[in-house]
């Protein structure tokens, strides 16, 4: 295994205060940094650099012409160094950016869950195709040369998306070396969802969920509050008044059997917990919502 954990520089990143990205375009200056790693998130671009080193924790490859990489740990020493290159024309393009991805923020909208999904697997180190990079190329070509914070940040975020649907990435550092706990929580949380979504409108009962996936009542319990902030029956409620929403807009279902087949078994508990989360009863959401679809119609109308 390579390493130079003994070794490594913590970098204090230029980005201070109200400033949440940073980029440098660096033509003809490349390889002279040490290993490091740094609390925010970070991609690297190289052109023209074939035949230099890259050490990601326990990854160690000889790159091609152009290499982009990205970092989301603070914890995951990285460099790029000159091993075999000869060159004198390297271009690196470096953004940093420290911007949360929590289930608190506001990416929690689903525009952004590849992002999110992406910056996960980024704690290992991800790294991307010829193809990802081809595709974004224009954008980290440009991004250097901007001069206004907005259009660099929106250009980010168009760049982050755009690597986040592309295929082939692959992480870096083994799991063995990063021994992950965030990712390890995040791929039980997801398989915890998944089955919560099988099953939501049936009954789902704390001791049975537990026991599929192999924790005690507490821990579960625990653990599921503070990785989403809801306890188990609150999420299962959200599901559900979710699903009985998008029936009551798009059936012509009675109320009452969108209540049953939402998975509650009590019209009046399903009245009540729809007003106080949406502020109106089932019918008043019915009704506003044809009014407004009568203003809406001939119009393109679209839902993210």
């Amino acid at each position: 295994m390579y390493t130079h954990r003994s070794n490594v520089l913590h970098e204090i990143t230029p980005i201070m205060e109200s400033n949440i990205v940073y980029i440098v375009d660096r033509h003809n200056k490349v390889f002279d940094f040490p290993i490091h790693t740094h609390e925010v998130f970070e991609l690297n671009f190289l052109e023209h650099a074939s035949g230099a080193r890259r050490i990601v924790g326990d990854s160690v490859e000889v790159i091609d012409d152009m290499d982009l990489v990205l970092i989301a740990n603070s914890d995951l020493e990285h460099i790029w160094e000159k091993h075999e290159y000869n060159g004198h024309n390297a271009r690196e393009v470096t953004i940093q950016f420290d911007i949360h991805f929590e289930e608190d923020s506001f990416f929690v909208a689903s525009p952004f869950k590849s992002i999110r999904e992406m910056m996960l697997k980024a704690r290992r180190g991800l790294c991307f195709s010829k193809e990802a990079i081809a595709k974004v190329y224009h954008l980290i070509d440009g991004i250097g040369g901007m001069n206004e914070s907005f259009y660099a940040l929106s250009t980010l975020m168009t760049l982050l998306y755009e690597l986040s649907k592309t295929e082939n990435s692959r992480t870096l550092a083994s799991k063995n070396y990063v021994k992950d706990s965030v990712l390890e929580d995040n791929e039980r949380l997801e398989g915890i969802k998944k089955y919560i979504v099988a099953n939501y409108r049936k009954e789902i009962t704390l001791p049975e969920i537990a026991k599929v996936f192999n924790m005690s009542i507490s821990s579960f319990g625990r653990f599921f509050k503070q990785q989403t902030g809801r306890t188990l029956s609150e999420y299962v409620i959200y599901l559900r008044l979710n699903y009985a929403t998008s029936q009551l807009i798009e059936s012509t279902s009675s109320i009452s059997d969108i209540c049953m087949a939402s998975g509650f078994n009590n019209m009046s508990h399903f009245n009540r917990l729809f007003k106080r989360n949406k502020g109106c009863s089932p019918s008043q959401f019915r009704e506003t919502y044809r009014v407004r679809q009568s203003f809406d119609d001939g119009f393109p109308v679209k839902r993210f």
